[in-house]
């Protein structure tokens, strides 16, 4: 998959796709049905598999004061698409003059003349130019007339109602990650480096490997079964844990990170990428009288993680 960061130089080699817009955020089974519509036109039409998105995300552009709200960062995303067989990733720097195109400079500068794209697909409720002036039902409009095909999908209902990004965070808020896993169609997922923590779990005979959750949205506070994919270096596999959620409250902690405890494991995973898979939820965070009251329930949630794994 190559990654294309700017719409004003283009190789021909990269020009002509058939391509999803959105901001993808989660890659979800409604994100996954846009893009098979993407997918399908390129192969009628002849053009590669692509996906046009934005970074920063509109929402962070216009609000970067407000709490985090991603399910994935931009990495993770690039990932999973990749996985998805996309071919093109026009992954477009979103600033001030972006924001400021109408809908129709965007279609010709950005779709037409920047990326010389032969088909879009977008969901029924997709807005695009400044002030979100433009819909779905334009941009089709603007595609008979400019050249290139568009295909408006319908928005994909699930089993609670429609599949969406922000239907999945509330899950995720709620400490219900099953929900969010039907959504999503995979485990949500917190990947980034291993980073040096207080060791502390090794004196307590709990050694973790510590993940930042800084710009994500966070789940709710607590302890996971998780899945653990260690994704690089002498330990690359997968592996069963329990991780802690939050800000560690026995030991008085101040930023939210996660922390996960592999089992059955020995060695060093410092500076390794690890994707942290949430399964279920066992229990909020909690203080103990002491640490012994406190090494007893981590016996007792480590039990109760390997039983819920062991079910997967």
């Amino acid at each position: 998959m190559r990654i294309i960061r700017d719409y004003t130089y283009v190789t021909d080699a990269d020009r002509g796709a058939s391509v999803a817009i959105g901001n993808f955020d989660g890659v979800h089974i409604g994100h996954r049905s846009v893009i098979e519509l993407a997918r399908a036109a390129g192969e009628r039409i002849g053009a590669p598999l692509g996906i046009l998105t934005f970074e920063p995300h509109p929402r962070e552009y216009f609000a970067p004061d407000a709490p985090p709200f991603r399910l994935m960062g931009r990495e993770a995303r690039a990932h999973r698409l990749e996985k998805l067989g996309v071919e093109r990733l026009y992954e477009i720097k979103f600033n001030a003059g972006l924001a400021a195109l109408s809908p129709r400079a965007f279609a010709e500068n950005v779709i037409r003349d920047g990326l010389g794209l032969k088909h879009v697909v977008v969901g029924s409720d997709f807005c695009f130019g400044k002030g979100r002036a433009g819909n779905a039902a334009i941009l089709q409009e603007f595609g008979r007339e400019m050249g290139f095909g568009v295909t408006i999908a319908t928005l994909l209902e699930g089993e609670s109602g429609q599949v969406s990004s922000t239907a999945i965070r509330a899950a995720l808020s709620e400490g219900a990650p099953r929900a969010a896993a039907a959504m999503l169609g995979h485990w949500h997922r917190i990947d980034g480096p291993v980073i040096g923590g207080e060791q502390r779990g090794r004196t307590l005979g709990y050694p973790t490997a510590n993940m930042s959750i800084k710009g994500l949205h966070p789940p709710k506070f607590g302890i996971y079964a998780v899945l653990v994919d260690v994704l690089d270096g002498p330990h690359k596999g997968q592996y069963h844990g329990a991780a802690s959620l939050g800000v560690r409250p026995m030991f008085q902690g101040e930023e939210a990170n996660i922390e996960t405890f592999i089992f059955d494991f020995t060695g060093d995973l410092y500076g390794a990428n690890l994707s942290v898979g949430l399964i279920e939820y066992l229990r909020p965070e909690a203080t103990f009288d002491s640490l012994e009251a406190f090494i007893a329930q981590m016996d007792a949630d480590c039990l109760r993680a390997r039983s819920v794994l062991a079910a997967l």
